[in-house]
């Protein structure tokens, strides 16, 4: 089995090959202690779960009238199925529906679901601790409990004003992901009528300040030019916190390979999105519409940026909790040691399965970090 704890780290062919040769030798048994061993020493930091929006549904927003220590059936997170994960660190989505904007309670409702991420920590102590660095991440983690960072899922959260940016970030938003569904007054959506072309001057001031203050740009749910005026932008890397390959499901909220070659440029990476709709191939999905798709799809996508961006610009960005389908073999949180399984079929090492699972979020999340210091020095 130690073949397959090689130092490689890029995927070249032929590791990649061998590595995959090795694990067609082992036994049943033989992955499956391989699987827990890689699994769980490494760091799986998921970008992207909407946990805070499902207690908002389904509790009025109460962490107190939802239970979390046993199993809950309408959810794809509890502490139950974390158990089984392996999670060892969480950005929770503080999402609010794009209509808030329009009737001016989209702040509030942002700030409502910072608390509910708030008293999530406070509920259950010996689980989550809300972290705000990289330094605070790596602190949580050696104590074995959840490190739990926030991301705001769209831009119209800051009703545009770069105060309210500044605000957010102090009350702990370590990510916003510019837009949602929504075209907006500064930047335009995936998933909707562009209107600017990608980015205003006002939106590349929101990258600027951004940058300045250490909050990852998050590039999830924006049109393709977004994406281009924002990786001009940037002076620190990007993450699509939730996205998957355009070239296996041609979707308007997945990453073209374009983009992708930027991406590397550019030191960011894409957080594999496990949605049904957005991993299951193209053709298929024009051939049944129902298709959802399974793990063995998911890798295919971590495959397809590897080979594209390299390995150091993939990782993992469930949206687990924020989705109405997902594939056979990823129903919930507790599935997530079977994709590492996967990954050692495919021929991934042990470096490069830590580095997908979480090892390059930590990287871009501290090279952020120290744009924002340099940017702060006389």
């Amino acid at each position: 089995m130690t073949d397959l704890v090689a130092s490689e780290v890029s995927l070249g062919p032929q590791a990649s090959s061998d590595s995959a040769s090795v694990a067609r030798t082992l036994s049943e048994a033989e992955l499956d202690a391989l699987t827990r061993e890689i699994h769980f020493s490494g760091m799986l930091f998921d970008g992207h779960n909407d946990l805070p929006w499902q207690i908002h549904k389904l509790a009025k927003g109460s962490v107190d009238r939802l239970d979390l220590t046993v199993p809950q059936p309408l959810l794809h997170t509890d502490f139950p199925k974390l158990k089984q994960s392996g999670l060892k660190a969480q950005f929770w989505s503080v999402y609010v529906p794009a209509d808030t904007y329009q009737q001016g309670i989209s702040l509030t409702q942002t700030l409502e679901q910072i608390q509910i991420v708030r008293k999530l920590a406070q509920k259950y102590p010996d689980q989550l601790e809300l972290a705000d660095s990289s330094a605070d991440i790596e602190r949580i983690v050696a104590q074995g409990k959840i490190a739990s960072l926030m991301g705001a899922e769209g831009g119209y959260s800051i009703q545009c004003s770069i105060p309210i940016l500044q605000q957010l970030y102090r009350e702990g938003v370590r990510y916003m992901t510019l837009t949602h569904s929504k075209t907006i007054e500064w930047a335009d959506s995936a998933t909707d009528q562009p209107q600017h072309g990608g980015l205003t001057p006002f939106g590349e001031e929101v990258v600027r300040e951004m940058n300045r203050l250490g909050m990852l740009v998050d590039l999830s749910h924006v049109s393709e030019e977004t994406m281009l005026d924002a990786l001009d932008i940037t002076t620190a890397p990007v993450i699509f916190s939730h996205s998957s390959a355009k070239a296996i499901c041609n979707h308007p909220r997945n990453v073209s390979d374009v983009v992708l070659k930027r991406v590397t440029a550019n030191r960011g990476i894409v957080m594999v999105n496990f949605m049904s709709g957005y991993i299951v191939p193209t053709e298929r999905l024009k051939a049944n519409p129902k298709d959802v798709g399974t793990l063995d799809d998911v890798v295919d996508h971590i495959v397809h940026i590897a080979k594209v961006a390299g390995v150091e610009h993939v990782g993992i960005g469930s949206d687990f909790d924020g989705v109405r389908q997902l594939p056979r073999g990823l129903e919930d949180v507790s599935k997530y040691p079977d994709l590492t399984k996967e990954l050692i079929r495919r021929g991934f090492t042990k470096p490069q399965i830590h580095a997908i699972l979480g090892g390059n979020i930590l990287r871009v999340l501290k090279e952020a970090e120290q744009v924002a210091k340099n940017s702060k020095q006389p």
